[in-house]
């Protein structure tokens, strides 16, 4: 018996209209569409990103649940129950399209799935389309270059530890912070004394018709949306 096919879909940063040919091709052959659900049922970002593409009567949706929590035993239970779903759909020859914002092998729900269907069933061949990330979807959108000549660009996520995020400042022409929302304040601050906050542009939800562009003179004690972004460029 033939084993379907996992994909991991890139689906881009929120508009829809910024998924490759490829992922749209993917996304109209594979009979089941995975997409990570939220606990209380609502669409999650790379389900709303797709769904003008998808008519849910002509496939089989399967929503998976990935808790945000850090309880070890908890996690490998939720992403075992998940990729058993998703082994039901392959061992019966069907291909399997997981949608996931962004890129797949970027800071993605899809990495770790992947790694655990590797271990859990190494028969399964899996495959993943390149998507166009919320870096990328930034830096556009402010009309900001990142890289020109022999420019030093670097992507990272924010921390709390701010000798860290000075050094990648120094280090490099242009910075993309992700996951800078629970760090805000203390990013601005050490800008500020940078004198670079005027070089800094955040922005949400980037592409998508949620999307907003801050001032950041206004963010100070503001709590941002999980999809944030902050460009520095210097």
């Amino acid at each position: 018996m033939t084993i379907g096919t996992l994909y991991g879909l890139g689906v881009g940063p929120g508009d829809p209209e910024l998924i490759t040919v490829k992922a749209f091709r993917k996304l109209q052959e594979c009979p089941v569409i995975a997409y990570p659900k939220k606990l209380k049922g609502s669409k999650s970002y790379a389900h709303r990103i797709v769904e003008v593409y998808i008519n849910p009567a002509e496939k089989e949706m399967l929503g998976l649940v990935f808790p945000m929590t850090k309880d070890e035993e908890t996690l490998q239970a939720e992403w075992s129950k998940s990729v058993e779903a998703i082994y039901h759909y392959l061992q019966q020859g069907k291909d399997v399209a997981f949608v996931t914002e962004g890129d797949p092998m970027l800071f993605s729900t899809f990495i770790h799935l992947m790694k655990l269907m590797k271990v859990m069933h190494p028969d399964v061949p899996m495959e993943t389309v390149a998507g166009i990330s919320s870096f990328n979807g930034s830096a556009n959108r402010l009309g900001i270059p990142l890289a020109d000549g022999d420019d030093h660009v670097a992507m990272i996520p924010a921390t709390d530890n701010m000798d860290d995020m000075r050094k990648v400042i120094e280090d490099h022409d242009a910075i993309v912070f992700i996951k800078v929302a629970k760090v805000l304040d203390e990013m601005l601050a050490l800008l500020e004394d940078m004198n670079l906050l005027s070089n800094a542009h955040v922005v949400t939800k980037v592409t998508s018709d949620e999307e907003i562009i801050w001032n950041v003179e206004d963010l100070r004690g503001a709590e941002l949306n999980y999809l944030s972004c902050m460009v520095v460029r210097k």
